[in-house]
């Protein structure tokens, strides 16, 4: 408002109404910058690279409801999430309301398109990103002395909690109890610049405390002797409390750091290229194999949607939707041997 008061004061208070929607998005993303996490930030700047060759060169008190209709057209053709472009687009269109740049927004009786011609999928064609039981089983199998211990006890927890791999590259040895079987999951990894920092995670519910097997604890037990002596060998000491889980040496350092949120994806590049009869799947489609696989035991959504730290059941019930090929027939299956014609 100040920046605003100063430009009518010096140019009159018509300058106001050259102002673009660009000038109007550059002061709105200074505040908003203060308000959101980092990596927020960042996925909302990525967004308006698509946004911004739309609506930044047109004056914000010329753009008009068929103008915006005729975008969200558009996108909903290019992409499957035009809902979130049309989300962040419109809080440029708000921010000028709430100081009277605008008299009307004219994102405000947009339709979102339905799309009835996209409804329709080949779920073969679909692309599977998450294990089954007999898949999961042979990977880790062949993981534990195909890979770095250090891998191999990362992707077996990511397959047995269902965590985010940033909240796994987050973990602490104090965040592990290893007496009581659980893990306190409050952080994540994020990466800005070229270094590493922990922040919270994304929402409360993603703020959990997850029981965890013998199985689990029993890798991560061997994983966390073999670092100790990794420690010792570079001269380090080894504060159990509050060392990270997930480390990498940085000999100019001669330092312990986290491991780069990069490290886990380019590992499983590399074991796919080796084993070219896997499925491949992507770091977060262990997560995706932990959700499939409790359902697959007889997990309820909420139960699930607990465990993963999902604040809306939505996402978990979609993730439901996508349950193993078995599974699917192992359904069909029970209700041909129920009905008896």
């Amino acid at each position: 408002m100040a920046e605003l008061r100063l430009q009518i004061n010096e140019d009159g208070a018509g300058s106001v109404n050259e102002m673009t929607y660009k000038d109007v998005y550059d002061m709105w993303i200074q505040q908003h910058k203060l308000e959101v996490k980092p990596t927020t930030y960042r996925a909302i700047n990525s967004k308006f690279k698509r946004i911004l060759p739309k609506f930044g060169h047109l004056k914000i008190t010329a753009i008009t409801g068929l103008y915006c209709q005729k975008v969200i057209n558009e996108w909903a053709k290019e992409l499957k999430t035009f809902h979130d472009y049309k989300i962040q687009a419109n809080l440029v269109f708000k921010y000028a309301m709430r100081y009277d740049l605008i008299q009307k927004n004219p994102m405000e009786h947009v339709t979102m398109p339905k799309l009835q011609n996209q409804v329709y999928f080949n779920e073969d064609e679909e692309k599977v990103n998450f294990f089954n039981q007999d898949q999961l089983e042979e990977f880790l199998s062949k993981a534990r002395g195909g890979m770095h211990f250090k891998d191999f006890a990362l992707f077996q927890l990511l397959a047995f909690t269902g965590m985010r791999k940033g909240e796994a590259l987050a973990l602490h040895c104090s965040d592990i109890d290893f007496e009581h079987g659980y893990i306190t999951i409050q952080k994540t990894l994020d990466m800005e610049k070229g270094k590493n920092y922990l922040q919270t995670v994304k929402t409360i519910d993603a703020r959990r405390v997850i029981d965890v097997g013998q199985k689990t604890l029993s890798v991560l037990k061997e994983w966390q002797d073999i670092q100790m002596e990794e420690y010792s060998k570079a001269g380090l000491h080894y504060e159990e409390r509050k060392e990270p889980v997930f480390t990498r040496f940085n000999p100019q350092k001669v330092s312990m750091n986290y491991m780069r949120l990069a490290s886990p994806n380019d590992t499983l590049t590399r074991f796919f290229a080796n084993h070219e009869e896997f499925t491949k799947i992507t770091v977060h489609g262990f997560r995706h194999t932990h959700a499939s696989l409790l359902f697959e035991l007889g997990a309820t959504v909420k139960a699930v949607q607990a465990r993963l730290g999902h604040s809306d059941i939505q996402t978990t019930m979609n993730i439901y939707t996508h349950l193993s090929k078995s599974e699917k027939e192992k359904t069909a299956k029970l209700f041909d041997d129920h009905i008896d014609f």
